[in-house]
């Protein structure tokens, strides 16, 4: 586990394994996802994850569920306080006065008074000095307790060191695409050098079969590697590879709307992988994307205009 990030692991079933951000606000280390989960489903998913142990739930302005991950953060019946809540900003809300506005957007679906971490969604290096304003208005953001952390998605070390050196409050986690078959050490070591968490997106291999996604592409939760070392443990390949970035020191946001499956990507706790099965699932590594190229531009994308609260 990289030295900057202090964490400990409750070993009883289903408590929650919390990590310690550089700015020393603790998060837990497992969250619910929410990509792709359509507003119908998404407040019945929160509930049950939220019922299940979870206490971290990951939205973003572009998924355009907010208002409904509030819904179910309230029906839950727990108080704010006991729930972290993370969400994102889209690139069409990026400069400092724009992302000034983007926090009244997301704080009125989200119906709450502050946010446990924000971040930008994409580095958007065609129009980086819009990212490099918007982190600013974060900065404020932190300053003011609007937000107790700030943070980055999809960023390269590139962008980071770009970022790095215009802005003062260094990131306390970069979100991005990691699972065993693109595990970005390039990214991990980057982040690991300046006290970035890295938190996994698709960290159970998600993106490598949706449906319409792409074509070709592998199932990682289909890996033998994975299956052999699941069927050992009793456990499920997603359980292995969810077990896998809690050792190693990383967050992770599988996303799910069965409620069984919430609960059972949960259910890692009671487990633990030899040094052995963590290099194996390790040289499982493709090297090969399969989400969006964070260098790319995708200007009709990035001009989606996010609604008003």
């Amino acid at each position: 586990m990289p030295s900057h990030i202090s964490a400990h692991l409750n070993t009883v079933k289903g408590m929650v394994m919390e990590l310690t951000l550089n700015n020393g606000v603790t998060m837990p280390a497992l969250g619910l996802g929410v990509f792709q989960s359509t507003p119908e489903q998404t407040t019945a998913a929160v509930e049950a994850a939220l019922a299940a142990g979870y206490r971290h739930i990951d939205t973003a302005a572009a998924y355009g569920n907010e208002r409904e991950v509030g819904e179910g953060i309230r029906k839950s019946g727990l108080d704010r306080s006991e729930v972290f809540i993370e969400t994102k900003v889209w690139v069409s809300d990026y400069g400092y006065d724009q992302t000034l506005r983007a926090w009244d957007k997301a704080a009125g679906k989200l119906g709450v008074d502050y946010l446990d971490l924000l971040i930008l969604h994409q580095p958007a290096p065609d129009r980086f000095e819009k990212t490099i304003a918007a982190y600013k208005a974060l900065e404020t953001f932190l300053a003011d307790g609007r937000v107790r952390a700030v943070g980055v998605s999809n960023f390269m070390p590139h962008h980071l060191k770009q970022l790095l050196a215009e802005t003062d409050v260094i990131p306390a986690v970069n979100q991005i695409e990691l699972h065993p078959y693109f595990t970005q050490p390039d990214v991990q070591a980057a982040d690991a050098e300046h006290g970035i968490l890295t938190q996994a997106w698709s960290p159970i291999g998600g993106i490598t079969f949706y449906p319409g996604w792409g074509e070709d592409r592998r199932n990682v939760m289909e890996d033998p590697t994975i299956a052999d070392i699941a069927q050992r443990r009793g456990k499920t390949p997603a359980q292995v590879m969810l077990r896998w970035h809690l050792q190693q020191g990383r967050s992770a946001i599988p996303k799910s709307t069965n409620p069984a499956r919430i609960a059972e990507n949960f259910d890692v706790f009671d487990f633990e992988l030899s040094a052995d099965e963590l290099a194996a699932i390790d040289a499982l590594d493709t090297g090969v994307r399969n989400g969006p190229d964070p260098d790319e531009a995708r200007a009709e994308r990035f001009a989606m205009v996010i609604p008003e609260a």
